[in-house]
């Protein structure tokens, strides 16, 4: 049986949509290509992703004992976090709000099932 390891990252200041072009990179990919192709992704939501896959990593590899080079990233998400609305004001009195949006972040990382090595 397959074990999940996952990690969170709770309000990154960054809209869900935007985080979404990054973690598409790297969906199914092994954790060691993921953080390589995140390393020369210009995007700037790619420093939080591979903040979070190191964070899996270190995950894995400190409770479960599960070294590095047997992960891949089997599921990665990005799901929408509390708007905050500004507001700027227009000529004539208008109104102009400014939506912040942010995302939160999830990955989980299994092993490969033909990694067991006795």
């Amino acid at each position: 049986m397959a074990t999940d390891i996952k990690a969170h990252a709770r309000r990154i200041p960054i809209s869900a949509q935007k985080v979404r072009l990054v973690i598409d990179l790297v969906r199914g990919k092994d954790v060691q290509n993921a953080l390589d192709v995140l390393k020369f992704t210009p995007n700037r939501a790619a420093k939080p992703v591979a903040k979070l896959l190191n964070s899996a990593i270190a995950n894995a590899e400190n409770n479960m004992g599960i070294p590095r080079n047997e992960l891949y990233v089997h599921q990665i998400m990005a799901d929408e976090a509390p708007t905050r609305k500004w507001r700027r004001f227009g000529a004539r009195g208008r109104f102009k709000p400014w939506l912040r949006r942010s995302s939160h972040i999830t990955v989980v990382l299994r092993e490969r099932e033909g990694a067991q090595v006795g």
